[in-house]
């Protein structure tokens, strides 16, 4: 990862920011967003305050570190919003804020990168599902459902962009000790756990684990995959 450029969506806090600290120590510059500023700095990391949802910011964004860097090597969608309800409670607004978060936003980073990765014919995407999709979890269908629509989409785009040099996959974790699962109430994520074949919760390094695999640039013929952790299939 020497001087690799790595953008990672949702990076203030929890997997992000690992994520952010990892591949520093790994030696490349990092580029990180979120809605907000972080309470932290760290060398060799530069943090972009956007919204992922909103096209002229991601373009913006993504014109920046093209213009400072020369290049873009990786990009992971971490960035995501969640709302465990059920479905005859979620108000439209609710299903309009996931989608555009989860899906277009995705969408949005991954056109704007795969425009600069492909004038060097390299580069590595990564996306970020969930196991409450193959789990059909209930209470988080339009949660599951934008993360099936992120799988989906990234398989499709592995295609388009292959001829590129641009692999494109997806890791799906379970539940992370994060602010995305501590609403939910502790039998709920045990009753996960015990659906699990590895019957505990994820772990940051668990999902940099996987995302090391899918960035490594041996890994140039691993495209369009779906890692789903703790033992889901």
């Amino acid at each position: 990862m020497n001087d690799a450029v790595v953008l990672i969506t949702g990076a203030r806090k929890g997997i992000g920011r690992y994520l952010a600290e990892h591949y520093v120590r790994r030696g490349a510059q990092v580029v990180g967003c979120s809605r907000s500023e972080p309470d932290w700095s760290l060398e060799h990391y530069t943090h972009f305050c956007v919204d992922v949802t909103h096209e002229a910011d991601v373009r913006k964004m993504v014109t920046s570190i093209h213009k400072q860097f020369g290049r873009l090597d990786v990009l992971v969608n971490n960035a995501g919003i969640a709302s465990m309800n059920h479905v005859l409670l979620t108000p439209a607004a609710t299903a309009e804020r996931i989608f555009a978060t989860n899906v277009q936003g995705v969408f949005l980073l991954c056109r704007e990168a795969a425009k600069v990765m492909q004038r060097r014919r390299y580069g590595r995407i990564v996306n970020v599902s969930t196991v409450a999709a193959p789990l059909h979890l209930e209470g988080e269908a339009l949660y599951a459902a934008s993360k099936s629509a992120v799988v989906t989409f990234t398989q499709i785009l592995a295609r388009e962009v292959a001829a590129y040099g641009i692999t494109a996959n997806v890791v799906a974790p379970t539940p992370i000790e994060t602010d995305l699962i501590r609403a939910v109430p502790q039998e709920k994520i045990d009753a996960i756990i015990n659906r699990l074949a590895v019957k505990r919760l994820g772990r940051f390094e668990d999902v940099a684990n996987v995302i090391d695999f899918f960035v490594r640039p041996e890994s140039d013929y691993i495209t369009g995959q779906v890692i789903t952790l703790g033992g889901v299939s």
